[in-house]
């Protein structure tokens, strides 16, 4: 065995680093992963033999294309597209298409890099994949994000199917775009096959797709305290986004007595001391999907609340965190406010959203905290099933979905808990036991395949 197969941690992130310049999101989710892998794979010779943590950090192909499309005053607009295939061992690629003027190839590759791992925590036969584009939605009219859904399809549709790669939604990609990219691939390939996920119930999506991030994330959050005896029953609860992910873990906290207090948006975020209660969660979803506005209408419209601008909400004194909104949205300092101000648990509904920095914060305070690939892999479990329901041209009943949605996060929970434990710590490392638990299994499927 050449010496080069046991290089040490710092020497394969350097590398990391080496072979994708400019890519820093793309080497903060390696080296994530690699913190605990590599201690868990130092006597497993047949991982280094085989390069296997090398292999998932090196994506099978990433497809970058131009997407054309015209507005609504005639003029010619040209953005770039991307997806991502990260790693097929276990399943067809499975990860969400996101549209921001934030994405760049960097960003998908951490996206479906972390996505190979949260798909394999499910429990279900998915690989990970991530695709997108610099394009902003917001601000643009129903036949501008029409026409620019279907120039997107028009080149993406080469590279996915069934038992390909299925895309989802992400940030960005709600069930407009999604439906107006479906019958764009129909229209293509002259197939209905279940081809993207997040479909509208009337043309083969499930019942609680949309809900399925926000209430995993609030499901991992209570089986973590439930190791403690505790329960969300009472806890003063802070969540960070506004979209799809924070308004329905605001709901489940609502469901389970606790008392939500912040939701926010890319402008600030809004403070409402008596609890923002179900009723006004409605309000929020109406105003982000249907009206399009800013959570600062919130405080105009209910009084006692408050609009911080320009900031997030992490110095607000809680028991509980749910950062729902964008990757790298909690930095060290604000997990180090957290802590001061008596947080007790951290789990993540948005992907990456703590710094490595902030990780370190929340591991060293050894505070329960969920990262990503475990408490938000809710949305593509359900997206999963999803994908079971074309393939089988059936529909469960939303009773069933939301059974098979607990027992999938509690399985999540269950594997993090069996590879997380730390000696002398009476808390779970939720970070070490995900990415152990969910390397594995590709691991293995990729040792059984040979060097493929």
């Amino acid at each position: 065995m050449a010496v080069s197969d046991h290089v040490d941690l710092a020497t394969f992130i350097e590398g990391v680093r080496r072979r994708n310049p400019g890519q820093p999101e793309f080497a903060q989710a390696v080296q994530e992963v690699a913190e605990d892998i590599y201690d868990y794979m130092q006597d497993k010779e047949q991982y280094h033999k085989y390069q296997i943590l090398r292999r998932i950090a090196e994506p099978d192909r990433v497809i970058s294309f131009r997407v054309c499309w015209e507005d609504d005053n005639g003029n010619i607009r040209v953005q770039r597209g991307w997806r991502v295939q990260n790693n097929n061992s276990i399943g067809p690629y499975k990860g969400g298409i996101r549209f921001h003027p934030s994405v760049t190839e960097s960003v998908l590759k951490f996206l479906a890099f972390e996505q190979t791992f949260k798909n394999a925590l499910t429990g279900l036969p998915m690989g990970g994949g991530k695709g997108g584009a610099n394009f902003n939605p917001k601000g643009k009219s129903d036949n501008e994000v029409m026409r620019f859904c279907q120039s997107f399809m028009n080149e993406l549709y080469r590279y996915i199917g069934a038992d390909i790669d299925v895309p989802a939604g992400d940030i960005g990609v709600g069930g407009r775009e999604i439906g107006y990219m479906f019958g764009q691939y129909k229209r293509l390939t002259n197939e209905f096959t279940g081809v993207l996920t997040g479909k509208g119930l009337e043309y083969g999506g499930s019942l609680i797709r949309t809900e399925a991030t926000g209430y995993g994330a609030v499901y991992f959050l209570r089986n973590m305290l439930a190791t403690q005896k505790d329960g969300v029953e009472g806890k003063k609860v802070v969540i960070s986004g506004s979209g799809n992910v924070a308004t329905h873990a605001a709901e489940k906290i609502n469901q389970l007595g606790g008392k939500v207090l912040t939701l926010s948006d890319s402008e600030g975020y809004i403070y409402d001391p008596a609890g923002i209660s179900e009723e006004r969660v409605n309000w929020v979803k109406d105003l982000k999907n249907k009206r399009r506005g800013r959570i600062s209408e919130y405080a105009k419209e209910f009084k006692g609340s408050e609009f911080v601008s320009g900031k997030t909400p992490w110095g607000v004194p809680c028991d509980l965190a749910l950062p729902c909104a964008t990757q790298n949205e909690l930095t060290g300092d604000d997990a180090r406010l957290l802590v001061q101000n008596g947080c007790i648990g951290v789990s993540e509904g948005a992907n990456m959203p703590t710094t490595l920095e902030g990780v370190h914060v929340f591991k060293d305070a050894q505070i329960l905290f969920a990262p990503g690939k475990a408490a938000n892999a809710g949305g593509v479990s359900v997206s999963g099933l999803e994908m079971s329901q074309n393939s089988a041209r059936i529909s469960w009943k939303e009773a069933e979905l939301q059974r098979l949605l607990e027992d999938i996060m509690a399985g999540i929970h269950a594997s993090c808990v069996e590879y997380g434990g730390r000696p002398g710590s009476k808390v779970t490392d939720y970070v070490r036991g995900a990415n152990i638990a969910g390397f594995k299994k590709v691991a293995d499927a990729m040792l059984a395949f040979g060097v493929v």
